[in-house]
């Protein structure tokens, strides 16, 4: 399925690749080149009106990675807001603290490989609903 996106993100998700935090460096290490699963992800992934910071559309999959400032209201609402599109585009989200990258790497890494090993198992084909 094509993803599609606004393409005035598409610098914006350059500028944050370049820009990447230290938990998305140290989590990028264990995704990229198809190393999980043999999937492949990427990274600051512009979708519909939002940008991810990882993603992988075979499994219809975005990552988050929620620092400090996830905690403030403001940044909370707009997470659900934009949670609920990607879900309704037939995506589901994991998120992570950045202390969870930092700190609880294996953790991370199982709850993805579980998220696979669902998918796998269930054929999932997530429906085509149209954007947000």
């Amino acid at each position: 399925m094509i993803i599609k996106y606004n393409p005035k993100l598409k610098e914006l998700a350059r500028q944050l690749r370049n820009n990447a935090t230290k938990a998305e460096i140290f989590l990028w290490q264990k995704l990229k080149r198809n190393q999980m699963y043999g999937y492949d992800f990427h990274r600051q992934k512009p979708i519909d009106q939002y940008i991810v910071d990882f993603f992988c559309n075979k499994l219809r999959l975005a990552i988050e990675l929620d620092g400090y400032s996830h905690q403030i209201t403001e940044v909370w609402e707009k997470d659900v807001k934009k949670t609920k599109c990607l879900n309704e585009l037939g995506i589901n989200i994991l998120r992570f603290s950045d202390y969870q990258v930092m700190n609880e790497m294996e953790n991370v890494l199982r709850a993805i490989e579980d998220y696979i090993v669902t998918f796998e198992e269930k054929g999932f084909t997530p429906p085509s609903i149209p954007p947000c």
